[in-house]
C-alpha cells in the first residue's frame, strides 16, 4: 500500500496525500509560473507593473537562491528581463515574499513573450553548470514601464495611447469642413419677362447674391424662405453669386431666351387606304404633327418615324389615334418636347385614274429663284405631277415648294398620293426612291386628304435642295370636291417663309431643254400572250414619246407615265413542264427599275445597258398556263427605254443573289 493514502480507501485532501512539502511545492509553482508569464514577483500585487532589474540584481540572481521560485531558469543571462509588450497599472511591491518551493526543474517551458526593447548584456555574466534559482529581489520605487515612457498626469493607467503620437501629447483636431450651400434647380433658363425662383439649402446666415451682368436679370431675395426669385430683363446669359455669412459662395449660370416653338396636345388628319399601312401610317402622323407645330424663326422641328407605335393597318372608315413625339429646337433658344396626339381617319375613297401628266423638269439645273411650273387643278379630275430638279455647285441652298391656291369664296376638298426622294448627289437613286415610293402608295390607294380653305394658298409639300444636290417627287392629285384650283412649284432660298401667298412670276427658263408641260396619256396598258415553244417576247417601257399639249418638249422616256403589263404564258406541251423567265434589259444606258409583280415589289440597282438581269421566274405545268401582272414606270435619273423580255430560264443569276443587282 502506498504512502499517504488512506487504509479506508477513501479520497482524503492533497495535504494528506501527498504530503505537506509536497503540496506546498506544487502550489509555489503554480505561482511561479505565473509571474513568469506576466513578469511580476510572486506575491506582487496585480495591479503593479513588473519591475525592471539593475545590473547588480542580475548579479545577484546569478549566483543568491530565492525563497520563491522563478519561471527563469535556463534563460540567457541578461540585465533586462522579458517582458509584455503593453504595460499594466502602477505596480505597490509585496514585502512579504512568498512561501520557499522548490525550484522547477531544468528545462520547464518559459512563457514566449516579446521584447519590448534591445537587452543590454549584463556585465560579465557567469554562466551556471546547473540552474540556480534567482534570489527575490525587491523592485525599486517607481519603476519605468517597458515603453520607456511615464504615463501623462492623469492619465489612467493602462489605457492605450493613440498611434504615432508621444505619451502625453494632446491630439490635435482637424477642423471640420463645412458644408456647400446648394441651390435648387443648379442653373436657371427664364424668358423675357417671365420669373423663376430658386431654392437656398445648407447656408448659414443672411443671403447676399450678386449679379455679372445685371442687364440681363433682376434678382430679389427672402430671407426668410430661403429663396432667390430670378426675372427675365433682355436676351443672354450671366451669372448670379450666392454668399452667406462663411463667406461661402456658389455660383447659378442664368439663361434668358424664348422658347423654340409650341407644340399642341393634339391634331388632325385623314387619309385614304385599303387599308392604310403601318408604314404608311406612321408617315402620315408624322406630317400631320409636323404641320401642327409653331416654330419660330431658325428653329427646326424634330422628330421620326422610328419613335412612333402604329400597332396595325387601318381600315377603311375607321378612326385611330396615333403618339407623334416632337422636339423644337435652335442655338438662339430653349428647346421643346412634347407629344402630339394625332387623330387619324381613313377616309373612303376610291381610286381614280388621272387625266393627264404634269411634268416640270425644265430648267432641270437652278440658277435662280421663281416658279418652275403652274397649272389648274379641276374639280372632280386626278392629275399627276412630276418634279425633278438640280441645285448645282457654288448656288445657294433652296427649298422646292409645292403649292396649292384657292381663290374661290368656298373650300375644296383634295387627296394627293405622293412619293418624294432627297436631297441626295446621286440623280439615279433620288429618281428611284420617289418612283418606287409611289408605286408602293398607288398600289395601296394611301394618300392624305386636306382641306383647302376658300381665299387660301397651302403648302402641300416641301423640300430642302442644298448645293450639289438633286430632289424629286411623284403625285397624284385628285380634287373631290369644290372649286377649280391652281397649282404652283416654287424654289425659293432655303430660309426663307414656306408659307404664304403665290406670287406671280413667270416661268423659270434656260438650260439645255428638258420636258415641262401636260401630257395627255399617263397609263399604259398592255396584254400579251407568249408561248413556251415561240419566240422571245419583248416589251418596250419607255420608249413611246408624248406631244406636250402646252408650250414645250415632248416626253422622251415615258417618265412618270404608269406602264401596267399583264402576259398570259402558254405551255402547250401535255408532258412536260417549262421554266420561263421574265428579264429586264435597259437599251438607252444604265437604269434603276421598280416593278410590282403580282403585287410584290421588286427592285434593281444601276442595271448596265443590254444587260439580262433576272425579275422573276415561274414553272408551267405541262398543258397549263401562267398569268402575271407587272406595274411599272420609267425612273428619273435613268435612261430609258427598257425591255421587259419573257423566255426560257437561262441558269442566270436570280433576283436575291449576290451575283445579280435585282432584290
Amino acid at each position: 500500500m502506498e504512502r499517504g493514502v488512506p487504509r479506508s480507501g477513501k479520497t482524503g485532501s492533497s495535504a494528506r496525500r501527498y504530503g505537506a512539502r509536497a503540496f506546498a511545492f506544487f502550489i509555489a509553482l503554480a505561482l511561479a509560473s505565473l509571474a513568469a508569464a506576466s513578469g511580476r514577483p510572486v506575491g506582487a500585487d496585480p495591479q503593479t507593473p513588473p519591475p525592471v532589474p539593475t545590473a547588480s540584481a542580475a548579479t545577484a540572481a546569478a549566483g543568491t537562491p530565492t525563497a520563491a521560485p522563478q519561471a527563469t531558469v535556463n534563460a540567457p543571462a541578461s540585465a533586462t528581463p522579458i517582458v509584455s509588450p503593453t504595460p499594466a497599472a502602477m505596480p505597490t511591491p509585496v514585502a512579504t515574499p512568498p512561501a520557499v518551493a522548490t525550484p522547477p526543474t531544468v528545462g520547464s517551458p518559459i512563457p514566449s513573450v516579446t521584447p519590448a526593447a534591445a537587452p543590454t548584456p549584463a556585465a560579465a555574466p557567469t554562466p551556471a553548470a546547473a540552474p540556480t534559482p534567482a534570489s527575490a529581489a525587491t523592485p525599486a520605487a517607481g519603476p519605468t514601464p517597458a515603453t520607456g515612457a511615464a504615463p501623462a498626469a492623469g492619465a489612467t493607467a493602462g489605457s492605450p495611447l493613440p498611434a504615432g503620437s508621444a505619451l502625453g501629447t494632446p491630439v490635435p483636431f482637424e477642423t471640420p469642413t463645412p458644408p456647400p450651400i446648394i441651390v435648387d434647380p443648379p442653373a436657371a433658363g427664364v424668358q423675357p419677362g417671365a420669373s423663376e425662383t430658386l431654392r437656398v439649402e445648407q447656408e448659414l446666415g443672411s443671403l447676399t447674391v450678386t449679379v455679372a451682368n445685371p442687364a440681363i436679370i433682376d434678382v430679389t431675395v427672402d430671407q426668410t424662405e430661403r429663396t432667390v426669385t430670378v426675372v427675365g430683363k433682355a436676351i443672354g446669359a450671366t451669372t448670379l453669386t450666392v454668399r452667406d455669412e462663411r463667406g461661402l459662395t456658389h455660383d447659378v449660370a442664368v439663361r434668358v431666351a424664348y422658347p423654340a416653338g409650341t407644340i399642341p396636345d393634339s391634331t388632325f388628319t385623314r387619309v385614304t387606304g385599303s387599308p392604310a399601312t403601318q408604314a404608311f401610317l406612321r408617315e402620315a402622323a408624322l406630317a400631320a404633327a409636323l404641320r401642327s407645330v409653331d416654330a419660330r424663326p431658325g428653329a427646326t422641328a424634330v422628330a421620326s418615324v422610328d419613335s412612333i407605335d402604329v400597332a396595325s393597318p387601318l381600315k377603311v372608315d375607321d378612326v385611330t389615334t396615333i403618339d407623334v413625339p416632337v422636339i423644337l429646337q435652335g442655338d438662339a433658344y430653349f428647346s421643346v418636347q412634347g407629344i402630339v396626339h394625332v387623330r387619324v381617319e381613313n377616309f373612303a375613297q376610291p381610286p381614280i385614274p388621272p387625266k393627264s401628266l404634269l411634268v416640270s423638269d425644265y430648267p432641270e439645273t437652278l440658277k435662280e429663284n421663281g416658279t418652275l411650273f403652274s397649272a389648274d387643278l379641276g374639280a372632280k379630275y386626278s392629275e399627276r405631277f412630276l418634279y425633278f430638279h438640280y441645285n448645282p455647285p457654288a448656288q445657294p441652298d433652296r427649298r422646292i415648294v409645292l403649292k396649292v391656291q384657292n381663290p374661290a369664296n368656298q373650300p375644296a376638298l383634295v387627296q394627293f398620293i405622293v412619293g418624294q426622294a432627297g436631297p441626295d448627289g446621286n440623280e439615279m437613286s433620288v429618281g428611284h426612291l420617289a418612283t418606287q415610293r409611289f408605286l408602293v402608295r398607288l398600289a395601296q390607294n394611301e394618300g392624305t386628304v386636306v382641306l383647302v380653305p376658300p381665299n387660301t394658298t397651302l403648302t402641300l409639300a416641301n423640300q430642302p435642295l442644298p448645293a450639289r444636290s438633286v430632289v424629286s417627287g411623284l403625285m397624284q392629285l385628285h380634287e373631290i370636291e369644290g372649286p377649280q384650283l391652281h397649282l404652283a412649284l416654287v424654289a425659293q432660298t432655303l430660309d426663307a417663309p414656306v408659307d404664304g401667298p403665290l406670287v406671280a412670276t413667270d416661268l423659270l427658263e434656260g438650260g439645255h431643254p428638258h420636258a415641262r408641260g401636260i401630257y395627255p396619256i399617263p397609263e399604259f396598258y398592255f396584254d400579251y400572250s407568249y408561248d413556251s415553244d415561240g419566240p422571245d417576247l419583248e416589251i418596250p417601257i419607255g420608249q413611246i414619246p408624248l406631244p406636250n399639249l402646252v408650250r414645250g418638249q415632248t416626253l422622251a422616256g415615258d417618265y412618270g407615265v404608269l406602264q401596267s403589263v399583264t402576259i398570259r404564258m402558254v405551255n402547250n406541251d401535255r408532258h412536260n413542264a417549262r421554266d420561263i423567265a421574265l428579264y429586264a434589259s435597259p437599251r438607252g444606258g444604265r437604269a434603276t427599275g421598280s416593278f410590282v409583280i403580282d403585287r410584290v415589289l421588286v427592285q434593281a440597282h444601276a442595271m448596265a445597258p443590254y444587260g439580262h438581269y433576272k425579275l422573276r421566274q415561274y414553272t408551267i405545268a405541262p398543258g397549263s398556263f401562267v398569268r402575271t401582272d407587272i406595274v411599272t414606270m420609267p425612273e428619273g435619273g435613268s435612261s430609258y427605254p427598257l425591255r421587259l423580255i419573257v423566255a426560257p430560264d437561262d441558269g442566270s443569276a436570280p433576283p436575291g443573289s449576290p451575283d445579280s443587282p435585282v432584290y
